[in-house]
């Protein structure tokens, strides 16, 4: 039946229907994507129709050329990485008139290539040959006076990092065709700019830069103070990092010793790698602040639970002792001030294998942590997870994980009990909160904060103290095990930092590898080392992070009560 207007009403209602709508939509869909992988695939006949040509080793377009990385920018617009063009000298060898005449001319100007292979390259039939990579201006141009018949130039891009070793093992670096193989460089290209640039799709004008959350101010305070710690305890490596607890994000990542990344040779020495994210390591004491909030989260122990630390616990030939210990009856403070393995394990054990294994798993420690960063590691967990295992896990020993999961975790003990996955990129506290999974109870964050100042004021982590800024934290010393077995002289150190306690912004990370015992010390304990070295860089950086000293800071008492009147 016809409508006044002639129109079929069927028609009508066929034409608004949602699905034939969402179909057209779908399909509209693929056909762009169709016409775009279109595009890549004649590129890349394109390509292998012309191996050996400069269209072939690069694209057809000196913009194509030029244009291969987007800038790299830390949170305030300073760049950390950029492309400067620079040319590079190839040849025609098919169209080189005398290779002998040409080899003399060109290694008088570039003395640094071997005669006997540019001899070889000029003389072969091949249609294209690179001669040297990334000539300066004065080369180009004297060699462009000579005049040889087959010798050209391509501009291309190279990799600058203007703040150099300081930011290697964050950025990484790239190759000589500028592709991305290390940090977050690699990321980038694994975002899909490798196969962009390879279809000759790329260019300045569609690359927008990366915005980091890294704060270069506090880098180099965290990197130079770092490099003192090394000197003064006679460490043979040294990492640090600093995290925003409440939306995960890394203001600074240092690994020692480290590498120039205009110049990765350096890189491949075992000895740089980024302890922080490649490393695993037993964390030591720090690991009792997890065992303690899932105490005090399950509702078995409070505060005002007592722990008996008179003796040591027997597993069969395993002694389990304290360093401090107080031979009496501790309460849950008490436990975590004086850091006290007995304590932490009777904790972990009242509340069984599967619970404390479950725990530790919600609070990502069992996994491996992807961020931005593709070089991570997968931690160390037991084959068989015991109660023995249970026992030494809970004051630090007998897991390993990467640094930067522990920080996650002990993160999310003073945020209000969100686990948020830390990232490298710029980061809202709401855009934070929407990725974030809660697995402690508020009043349980607000007992940690308590207990972290607690241990500053009057505990392990004395040293860590900073006039002004209120400084929470949880000390970490283990033996480094070598050849499947513990070594006494050979320790790391590892201080858990946060600040202000009353409510925490950032979180400190510092690690030092084997540092010796100071002038007038019997041990190279964290409280010794870790701890000061945390004290100074939060002195250097919390100015520079907003945060003004306050001159009149609450007794960790007032915490207490804040945390007891949570728990109502």
């Amino acid at each position: 039946m016809a409508t006044a207007g002639g129109i079929d009403a069927t028609e009508d209602v066929r034409r608004t229907d949602p699905a034939r709508v969402t179909r057209a939509r779908i399909g509209l869909v693929i056909l762009a994507f169709v016409l775009a992988f279109g595009v890549i695939a004649a590129r890349l006949v394109q390509l292998a129709a012309f191996p050996d040509s400069p269209l072939g080793r690069r694209t057809n377009t000196a913009d194509a050329i030029s244009a291969s990385r987007p800038e790299i920018l830390d949170r305030a617009g300073r760049v950390i990485a950029t492309d400067v063009k620079s040319a590079s000298l190839y040849a025609e060898p098919r169209k080189i008139i005398d290779p002998d005449e040409a080899v003399e001319l060109l290694t008088a100007i570039l003395p640094d290539l071997d005669a006997r292979e540019l001899r070889e390259r000029l003389s072969s039939k091949r249609a294209f040959a690179w001669l040297k990579r990334e000539i300066t201006p004065k080369q180009q141009a004297e060699i462009h006076r000579l005049g040889i018949p087959g010798i050209g130039f391509l501009s291309e891009s190279r990799r600058v990092y203007p703040p150099g070793p300081e930011v290697a093992h964050l950025i990484g670096h790239v190759n000589v065709d500028n592709q991305g193989i290390a940090g977050l460089e690699k990321w980038i290209d694994g975002r899909g700019l490798a196969e962009l640039r390879l279809a000759g799709l790329t260019s300045d004008k569609v690359l927008k830069p990366v915005e980091l959350a890294l704060d270069l101010s506090v880098q180099h305070a965290v990197r130079d103070e770092l490099l003192a710690a090394i000197a003064r305890y006679k460490a043979q490596a040294a990492a640090a990092l600093v995290l925003e607890v409440n939306t995960g994000e890394i203001l600074s990542l240092v690994s020692l010793p480290d590498y120039d990344p205009n110049q990765p040779r350096a890189s491949r020495d075992p000895t740089r790698l980024n302890r922080l994210t490649t490393g695993v390591f037993e964390m030591g004491s720090t690991f009792k602040a997890l065992t303690v909030a899932m105490a005090l989260d399950s509702g078995k122990f409070t505060l005002a639970s007592q722990l008996d630390a008179r003796a040591p616990l027997q597993y069969g030939k395993f002694t389990i002792s304290d360093f401090h210990g107080q031979h009496r009856l501790l309460s849950l403070p008490e436990v975590f001030t004086y850091s006290s393995n007995i304590g932490a394990a009777r904790m972990a054990l009242a509340l069984g294998v599967d619970a404390h294994r479950a725990f530790l798993k919600k609070m990502g420690q069992l996994e491996r942590l992807r961020t931005e960063l593709p070089e991570s590691a997968e931690p160390l967990i037991p084959k068989h997870w015991g109660e023995l295992n249970t026992v030494t896990i809970a004051y630090g020993h007998g897991l390993s994980v990467a640094p930067l999961q522990a920080v996650m975790a002990t993160a999310a003990l003073v945020n209000g009990g969100l686990l948020i996955l830390p990232t490298f990129l710029k980061r809202t506290e709401a855009e934070a909160r929407e990725l974030a999974v809660r697995v402690i109870k508020p009043e349980t964050s607000a007992k940690m904060r308590f207990l972290l100042r607690l241990n500053v004021e009057r505990g392990t982590a004395k040293r860590a103290e900073v006039e002004g800024y209120y400084v929470g934290g949880k000390t970490g010393t283990t033996e480094k095990v070598v050849g499947g077995r513990y070594l006494k002289d050979k320790r790391l150190t590892v201080f858990m930092g946060v600040f202000p306690s009353d409510a925490p912004r950032y979180l400190v990370l510092v690690m030092l590898d084997e540092p010796q015992a100071s002038a007038g010390q019997r041990e190279a304990t964290s409280g010794l080392n870790a701890a000061p070295t945390t004290g100074r860089i939060i002195a250097r950086i919390a100015p520079l992070l907003g945060l003004q000293p306050r001159l009149e800071l609450p007794p960790v008492e007032r915490l207490l009560a804040i945390a007891r009147a949570a728990a109502r």
